[in-house]
């Protein structure tokens, strides 16, 4: 296995959708890394990001946004979001390829001080061949190449911290509403759309926000 760590930039506006540039114009808010990000069976992105600032200002963006299904935010100073959201043809096209190959990001997805994003993959110099034959068709984004090299495993990386099976049972939650004020799903309906029980369901969400809390505090 290889690793391939990027700057992209994206063009244009400077943002890579709408809701990310109304977040990066705003001054009450410091975008800090994504920790996790998914395109959803529906096409629709779960999006888990850390960021500091203000979280009212940073829910009164979401609320207002077209783009928002669903979204919650957890910690004090430095806080974490999670978000359901429509995103882009672009970004769909590139999380789509990640599902499709062998292409993995290892997370975090650090944000640059202009806000550009630094990625890490990891992949085979096939899968790579295959991004850099996506990134040459696109207009609204660039890619600078950082370094290339054999991949070692970090185990304190944040993104490790959920297992498979507690990444299935917070995207369920988070598209059924679970986390919606007033809340729109039962523990019940979460487990049964991943075929477990409600209790597990619970045990599941109440180890992912230990964990995620954990590390906002450390």
């Amino acid at each position: 296995m290889r690793y391939l760590t990027v700057v992209v930039k994206p063009e244009g506006d400077g943002a890579f959708h709408p809701l990310g540039r109304q977040l990066t114009d705003e001054q009450a808010i410091e975008r800090r890394a994504i920790h996790h990000v998914d395109l959803l069976a529906d096409d629709t992105v779960l999006l888990l990001a850390e960021a500091s600032g203000s979280q009212e200002r940073y829910r009164q963006i979401m609320a207002a946004s077209p783009h928002v299904r669903n979204y919650l935010t957890a910690g004090e100073d430095r806080w974490m979001a999670v978000s359901h959201f429509e995103p882009t043809e672009e970004v769909r096209r590139a999380l789509t390829l990640q599902r499709e190959s062998l292409l993995v990001v290892d997370t975090p997805i650090r944000f640059t001080d202009d806000d550009d994003l630094t990625v890490t993959y990891i992949g085979t110099d096939e899968t790579f061949q295959a991004l850099s034959g996506y990134v040459e068709e696109l207009d609204s984004m660039t890619v600078e190449v950082l370094e290339m090299g054999e991949y070692e495993a970090d185990d304190s990386t944040f993104g490790r911290l959920l297992t498979t099976r507690q990444e299935e049972v917070l995207e369920a939650a988070v598209e059924l509403g679970y986390y919606n004020d007033p809340r729109r799903a039962s523990l019940e309906a979460v487990g049964e759309a991943v075929g477990i029980a409600p209790g597990t369901a619970g045990e599941h969400l109440r180890k992912v926000e230990q964990r995620v809390f954990r590390e906002i505090v450390r």
